[in-house]
């Protein structure tokens, strides 16, 4: 019997053993460790701020490689002692703390300059402030500096053990990314799956199916580049090279996901086809399952069962339709049912060997791994660079770090007019963890903030009125501060009910005096106060998507251009074995994460008011035709890679340049005249053929695909062209 029979509890096990969970555990674990010991040595008030300096540094602590962990995580740990002490000194005094908050806080958010990276280190460094004003004064620059020492002392300590964590962790961190980017893949191909089934008649329908999918891409170049950065990290034992050939096989059955894409409308319009498409709907939902199935074995240490059967794709074509389609120039239904049926069967080899890859019983292509090791991971050292280019005043980083200067300034003047001023740094904190660069991740985070500030009231009051001894306080400060850590970037809401928990047993802790009820109650009054203004500041000097999204757009047509000149060179035509091509691989990870960028800042547009956001219709077509172009492309790829033996290199090598140069052309905008918007498919620009059967001849099919392609590529241009028009006349 399975270990996750029911849904429920295997949904449950998946998030106890996940990566985040046990990054959180770790955390959880060190802060237990490090104010114990502490305590031990030096008292209570040590452990307290010791427990302070690890609470600092553990924002950016994440699953990471070996190699620069520990450089990622010094930041925080020598700038936060310096904060920490001024703070301590000019507790007393409100009006130069708010001095030294709000210029403090402007350097601190300009930390988002270095993208992902450099936002857990501005949050460390303001939490350095904030938390040193939680600290109870005791009076007198000795005491201020006895504080600091203590805060800076686990701090390092801290630092020290995330470093030696993350390496022994790092075994259980590749298995763990590795199952991550399994799962996605595998919803990505539910999804995937539900697209073959016929339209409802309705376009919303298909609409939110389309963006479901385009959500799903985006989602999983992101988790593919975050599993490139550790599995490719010194893959010299074998069963890091068998993880990282696993990561390789993802990749490959990516792009057979989305070369699925081929011809599925013009099938779904054909009744005598549906039969098929249902056949290798159900086969594709089975394959998902196998994915899962082999995640959760990886999950447990087990070894995968074997995948059953052979592949269960439909052995006939459906009925004799499509004269229609016949008459407009494409090729009869029951040969692009064949194509399709062929590339679901790619899609089934591809998760065959990933199983056997999974089992060990094939080995994992050394020669692709070898070439990925260092070219596809993310720098881990720190650079200026990124700081030179933020003077400029539409920078998004530079105006986020003015409005959450301007935000705090107003924080620290409300929570010194209070009528109640015990915990007035809670106003402040809320604020650090709700205000975003965008307004889409503002809003999420304000009602994640809410609730769970509501829901963590509640339960820590229930704690409180309990009357727990001080070992459990500390067990479930513990316990809170890792669940905290644990979701902070996957599920905030999770995070801010710990957080809260934590917050008022820790002001519990240190003011005993204190009613439970009124901490309740200040704590959901802070924080909705803090809330409000973290949403009025989002509009303040606001970087709507806009004025991101024409670098955007540029970026994923030069991305496209230089992945078809990659993708359609003649050199794997020539090549006598399937050697692993850095350059198309190189290219081929920029579209994906060019097309990434693009659909991620068009979903965070939908919550900006109607009055700035982009022109919607156009950049859903642009990414909608951009995947069409990438799925041609892959088509292609893979008749060349695979397929080379049935192609005719004199029929095939001049398409293949003029395609390339086709697609150059009207990437780079020169050709003037382009279909318009919304029109015919591509597929109409492409003459009467008599396609030959494909598993006999070809070469007159990979010409038809350079022809789609050739015409997706004018219609990408087309679109992108009118979507940076629109937002050109948009300007005041």
């Amino acid at each position: 019997m399975s270990p996750f029979a029911e849904s429920r509890p295997r949904a449950a096990l998946r998030v106890a053993l996940s990566s985040h969970v046990t990054n959180g555990a770790s955390a959880a674990v060190g802060l237990a460790l490090i104010a114990a010991l502490v305590h031990l040595l030096l008292g209570p008030f040590a452990a307290a701020a010791a427990t302070v300096g690890v609470i600092v540094v553990v924002p950016p602590d994440q699953p990471a490689p070996r190699r620069g962990k520990f450089w990622h995580l010094l930041p925080p740990a020598l700038i936060g002692p310096p904060l920490f002490f001024a703070i301590q000194e000019l507790h007393q005094d409100p009006f130069r703390l708010a001095a030294l908050l709000v210029p403090a806080t402007f350097l601190a958010f300009l930390g988002a300059a270095w993208g992902k990276r450099g936002l857990p280190i501005s949050i460390s460094v303001m939490f350095s402030m904030i938390f040193s004003m939680a600290m109870p004064p005791r009076g007198g620059h000795e005491a201020a500096l006895q504080a600091t020492l203590y805060f800076a002392l686990g701090g390092a300590a801290y630092l020290v053990y995330a470093t030696l964590a993350n390496a022994v962790l790092n075994g259980r961190y590749r298995v763990l990314t590795l199952v991550d980017a399994l799962r996605s893949v595998a919803r990505l191909m539910r999804t995937q799956a539900r697209h073959f089934t016929a339209d409802d008649g309705s376009g919303a329908g298909r609409t939110a199916l389309l963006g479901r999918l385009l959500a799903q891409q985006a989602a999983l170049s992101d988790q593919l580049q975050a599993a490139r950065d550790i599995l490719l990290e010194s893959p010299r034992t074998p069963r890091r090279q068998q993880l990282a050939g696993m990561l390789m096989q993802v990749l490959e059955l990516r792009d057979h996901l989305v070369a699925c894409e081929l011809d599925l409308d013009t099938l779904k319009a054909q009744r005598g086809q549906l039969p098929v498409l249902g056949a290798l709907r159900d086969e594709l939902a089975q394959l998902a399952a196998q994915i899962d199935q082999m995640a959760d074995a990886l999950l447990l240490h087990r070894v995968p069962a074997p995948l059953p059967g052979a592949r269960a794709l439909p052995s006939t074509l459906g009925a004799e339709e499509g004269g229609a389609a016949v008459a407009a120039g494409m090729p009869p239904p029951q040969l692009l049912a064949r194509a399709l049926v062929s590339r679901v069967g790619h899609i089934h080899d591809e998760v065959q060997r990933l199983v056997e890859l999974a089992r060990g019983d094939v080995p994992p292509d050394l020669a692709v791994v070898r070439a990925m090791w260092q070219m596809f991971v993310s720098p881990t050292g720190w650079s200026w660079r990124p700081l030179f280019g933020l003077w400029r005043w539409d920078a998004p980083p530079l105006r986020h770090a003015i409005r959450a200067a301007l935000a705090i300034a107003t924080g620290q003047a409300i929570a010194m007019v209070l009528p109640w001023g015990t915990h007035d740094y809670w106003i402040l904190l809320t604020i650090v963890v709700v205000l975003r660069g965008s307004l889409a991740q503002t809003l999420e985070r304000r009602n994640s903030r809410v609730a769970g500030t509501l829901l963590g009231c509640l339960l820590a009051g229930a704690i409180l009125m309990a009357h727990p001894s001080a070992l459990v306080v500390i067990l479930l400060v513990t316990v809170a501060q890792g669940v905290a850590h644990a979701f902070a970037i996957q599920r905030y809401l999770i995070t801010a009910v710990a957080a809260t928990i934590l917050a008022l047993l820790q002001a519990h802790q240190l003011n005993a005096g204190l009613s439970p009820t009124f901490e309740v109650l200040e704590r959901i009054a802070d924080t909705l106060i803090g809330v409000g203004i973290s949403w009025a500041f989002s509009y303040v000097l606001p970087s709507w998507e806009r004025t991101q999204i024409p670098a955007l757009v540029a970026r994923t047509l030069a991305a496209q251009a230089a992945h078809a000149q990659q993708a359609l060179a003649l050199g794997q035509l020539r090549a006598v074995d399937n050697q692993a091509e850095l350059g198309w691989r190189l290219a081929r990870r920029e579209a994906y994460d060019s097309l990434s960028a693009l659909v991620q800042a068009t979903q965070r547009s939908l919550v900006e008011p109607r009055a700035v956001q982009p022109p919607l219709d156009h950049l859903e077509r642009l990414l909608a035709h951009s995947y069409q172009l990438l799925a041609q492309l892959t088509a292609v790829k893979t008749m060349l890679l695979q397929r080379r033996g049935r192609l005719d290199p004199g029929q095939i090598q001049g398409p293949l340049q003029q395609a390339a140069a086709s697609i150059e052309t009207a990437l780079a905008g020169a050709e003037r005249e382009a279909p318009p918007a919304g029109g015919a498919p591509a597929a109409a620009a492409v003459g009467p053929v008599a396609l030959p059967d494909p598993f006999e001849d070809l070469s007159p099919w990979l010409v038809r695909r350079l022809q789609l392609a050739s015409g997706i590529a004018r219609q990408v241009r087309a679109e992108a062209r009118q979507a940076v028009a629109a937002l050109q006349a948009q300007r005041p």
